[in-house]
Order: structure tokens, then sequence, then C-alpha cells
């Protein structure tokens, strides 16, 4: 929508002041337990934990780790820590009840699902362990990270996976390789694509012929501005200059999409 011009953009390129490091790794299956040491060792100095999962609950046709079984799980494995449990089928006042135990330091760890992808800010949450992390998009994997890290500590994101896929080892990679939201953007754009300007194709690169939206942004905003120059001196294309541009606009589109994109 922006290399079309129907939005413009703005950047915010900082991180809001007292935020601290968090370092990403990636665990197989076989490192499981040394991920649960390092966040128990949070929880030991002080901080709190989340561990995410894909699911809610077992089912007999996927062999995931679920929420509420590894909720009773954790909580005989850690039996002297508190472990909370958060998920999209309890009660908006269950779910408000425990964020707020959570930020009140009542529960040491908390077992979720992506419900705490946005809009939980607890400074003291230190470390994240995200189970089958090639399950999830790589925008849901960034946003989850910014979970923690919200305060002052080192903080540790552990994305336990086995990515099978390209996709998602492409993602998997992405995440150890960069914080930076605007690169986890662009790598997400080359994994998924930004769809189509006119048709219903939602995902894949757009057509066009010779330049790449992601390389070449800065060269797509001066076309764009070229464009609306010339729509402001000629628009509806009848300059005899204008001719070839007129042609190549009729062959491609439709009269209705044309028609459709001068009301909008």
């Amino acid at each position: 929508m922006t290399v079309y011009g129907d939005m413009d953009v703005s950047t915010i390129d900082e991180l809001p002041p007292g935020r601290g490091e968090i370092k990403t790794f990636f665990f197989e299956e076989k490192n499981r337990e040394k991920a649960y040491r390092i966040a128990e060792e949070q929880v030991r100095i002080g901080r709190q934990v989340y561990i995410v999962y894909p699911i809610i609950d077992e089912s007999e046709k996927s062999d995931l780790r679920a929420a509420i079984k590894m909720h009773k799980n954790l909580s005989e494995r850690f039996s002297d820590l508190k472990i909370g449990l958060l998920h999209g089928r309890m009660k908006s006042k269950e779910k408000e009840t425990v964020m707020h135990d959570f930020k009140d330091h009542k529960i040491d760890m908390l077992i979720s699902t992506v419900v705490i992808e946005v809009g939980v800010d607890i400074s003291n949450a230190s470390a994240m362990i995200i189970e089958h992390a090639e399950r999830f998009g790589l925008s849901q994997l960034h946003q989850l990270r910014g979970r923690i890290g919200r305060g002052e500590h080192l903080s540790y994101c552990i994305l336990i996976s086995a990515p099978k896929s390209d996709d998602a080892k492409h993602r998997i990679s992405a995440m150890l390789e960069t914080q930076d939201g605007f690169k986890i953007a662009e790598a997400d754009l080359e994994i998924r694509g930004p769809g189509e300007f006119f048709g219903t194709k939602q995902h894949g690169l757009p057509e066009l012929k010779i330049a790449n939206i992601i390389r070449d942004r800065g060269l797509l905003e001066i076309a764009k501005q070229e464009a609306f120059d010339l729509i402001k001196r000629d628009r509806f294309l009848r300059l005899p200059e204008n001719r070839l541009i007129r042609d190549n606009l009729l062959s491609k589109f439709s009269k209705e999409d044309l028609a459709l994109a001068s009301v909008g």
C-alpha cells in the first residue's frame, strides 16, 4: 500500500529508555533441560519467566506440547515455585486476575499461549521460552519476545524448535540475527510477501518487472512521487508524450480496475 501511494510511513527507530538487552537462543528438543535451568535461575534471582505454547490443550491429531498439560507438569517439577496459567479460553475476569498476580509478583513462572503477545508490560520478566517456535509466524515471535527486556535486566528468549521447512528455518534465523523490528519486518515480507494491489492474491511478492520491493525501497519512493507528479499534470494520460504509458495500463489492467483506482 505504501509502494502504490495509499499510505505514508513514519519511522520510529529507537527503543524507549531503560530497556535491557535480550539474548535470543535456539535450542533443539534435546536441550530442553538447559532451557528450564536458565528459567529457574532467573526465578531464583528474583525475576519472572514466561513459557509460551502454541495450543491450549492436547489433541490426538497433534504431538504438540499444550499449555494446560504443561502447566500441570511444570507445577510438579517446580513444586516450590508459583506457576500460573493463562490462555484464550479463560474468562476475561480470570485472565485479568492472572495478569495482576503476575505483575504483583505472586506468580514466578507464567505458562501461556499467545494471549500475552501484546499489551503486557512486566518489567521484572526476564526470560521467555517459546515451545514449538516453528509454529509461530515471524512477526508473532518478535512480538512475543517483546514481552521481556522491558526493564533494565539482561533477558533471555529461548526458541525450542525442530524446524523442517525452509520458511521455518528462515524465521528462526531471523530471530537469532536481529531484534530490529524493521529487519524482522523485511524478513517477514521476504517469507510471506505483501500480496497483490489488484486481485485476490494475499501473499507473494507483487509483479514488479525490475524493482525489488525490499531492496529498492528508496527508488520506489522516487518512482511513486514521479507518478503523483504525472497524474497532477495529466490525470487521464491524454498528452501525446504519455500515450505509451496509457496504452500499457490499458493492456495490463481492465477498465474496471483502472476506474476503481482513479476513484480511490
